[in-house]
């Protein structure tokens, strides 16, 4: 893990640096709401003063003192701990004060309202302290998105995922990527520099050959496997489809724990997709059930069910295609299922399945306790080597195939003039490089804070 008070990458943070934000923000850092203690923020270059002037003198730096919080008028607002931390050694860089005041919302709003009363003071925005963070040296993009998982997180699966992020594990798997490249660029610099020299220049060349080769099947390794660690970081989606009353919302209901879908004899019941989240293995499982396929149907309100079905079956990770012995089936799957369930098994009617498919009952229960087995299989599939996860947002994938097209470029065509082979070697760099931040990447900083709440 880098030394976030130093060096993040190739960002330094002097020892002496000044603040780069001439505004001080605050804010609610803890949740909204009754609490025993909430915390609020405040960062920037009159934060010292700030504490100063609500509760006296400052305390030693990163020293929690207990102090009466007091309003412009001497009103005490709360007796409360009050913590110090001085620019750079901080969070975000800059002087931070933080007020750990007792979470009764009138307490809050007081101090909230004292606050914005002061002059040179304002409500942060959305991921702001953050975002000061990452301008000062703290965290690198990649940390920042890690960050905001983190805080989103809903199981122990995506809390795996967001602090391998977080913690800089991903961003010098990043920065190894990008050193392969800037080696490559300095050997095929050198072929330049030696061109008049042909030997030099030919073994150049042939050395950057390999570290080119080895790069691009890592990155082609990493994408492989980003589709499964994004999916456990936004949650699975597991679709029931099938033919109508085939029993699809009473397992739904079965898996789920509860009551979530409408259960009738009558087919037709379940008109739209409907959803109910479950944790399932530490992974946050939404589990959709959707309106019943068959080949045509008079009914337009039911015809706009199977489309709206439908299309939930194509984005579904998880598809669990439900049969039954009594239910006549003139559709079959619009993809591949994941899992083939014969429900209905407790009637006395013959069917002959495949050695892969799950006859239960989900009136009696039959059966139930295998399909979660086999469901918790293909779950754990999509977490296998999390703890190695690199790749997991759009914008990684989007970058590092631009790297994969340029470095292939100067695989398949090496006899090209060696400054256009450079100058494809400088713009895959930079597509890693605009990953974790370290080149100019202002039009992503405001939809990468925009996911923060107020206070972080």
């Amino acid at each position: 893990m880098p030394d976030r008070d130093r060096r993040i990458g190739y960002r330094f943070v002097s020892e002496t640096m000044t603040n780069v934000f001439p505004d001080t923000v605050f804010a609610l850092s803890s949740g909204i709401g009754k609490a025993g203690i909430a915390v609020v923020r405040i960062s920037g270059p009159r934060a010292l003063g700030t504490l100063k002037a609500f509760a006296g003198d400052a305390p030693q730096p990163r020293s929690a003192v207990v102090r009466k919080i007091r309003t412009g008028q001497g009103q005490i607002i709360d007796e409360a701990l009050v913590l110090y931390f001085p620019a750079p050694h901080s969070a975000t860089g800059e002087d931070i004060v933080e007020f750990h005041i007792h979470g009764a919302p009138a307490v809050i709003s007081l101090l909230l309202e004292e606050l914005s009363g002061r002059e040179g003071l304002r409500m942060a925005a959305p991921g702001e302290f953050s975002k000061r963070a990452f301008a000062n040296g703290k965290l690198d993009l990649v940390e920042v998105e890690g960050l905001s998982d983190l805080l989103a997180a809903q199981g122990e699966a995506q809390r795996r995922l967001a602090m391998r992020q977080f913690l800089g594990e991903a961003s010098a798997v990043y920065e190894n990527w990008r050193n392969s490249v800037l080696a490559a660029l300095a050997l095929h610099e050198a072929a330049i520099d030696f061109s008049d020299e042909d030997d030099v220049s030919e073994k150049a060349c042939a050395s950057a050959k390999p570290i080119i080769l080895d790069l691009v099947a890592q990155l082609n390794a990493a994408l492989a496997r980003s589709e499964n660690y994004a999916a456990v970081r936004s949650g699975l989606q597991l679709v029931i489809a099938g033919a109508p009353n085939v029993g699809k919302s009473s397992l739904m209901n079965a898996l789920v724990g509860r009551d979530a879908a409408i259960v009738s004899p009558l087919a037709g019941t379940t008109r739209d997709v409907i959803e109910a989240q479950v944790m399932f293995e530490g992974l946050p499982l939404s589990v959709s059930d959707t309106a019943g396929l068959r080949d045509k149907t008079r009914d337009e309100i039911e015809r706009e069910g199977m489309t709206r079905a439908q299309a939930a079956v194509q984005y579904a990770d998880i598809l669990v295609w439900v049969q039954s012995p009594d239910v006549a089936q003139t559709v079959g799957p619009p993809r591949k299922p994941d899992v083939v369930v014969w429900n209905k098994s407790d009637l006395d009617l013959i069917r002959t399945q495949n050695d892969s498919d799950f006859a239960l009952s989900t009136r009696t229960g039959v059966g139930l306790a295998e399909l979660r087995d086999r469901l918790k299989v293909l779950v754990q599939h999509r977490m296998v080597g999390i703890e190695d996860a690199v790749v997991v947002r759009r914008r990684h994938v989007t970058a590092i195939q631009n790297s994969i097209r340029l470095l292939n470029e100067c695989l398949l065509r090496p006899h090209r003039e060696s400054e256009l082979v450079c100058e494809d070697l400088r713009r895959a760099a930079r597509y890693l490089g605009e990953i974790t931040g370290h080149v100019e990447v202002e039009e992503l900083l405001g939809k990468i804070f925009g996911e923060f709440c107020i206070g972080k």
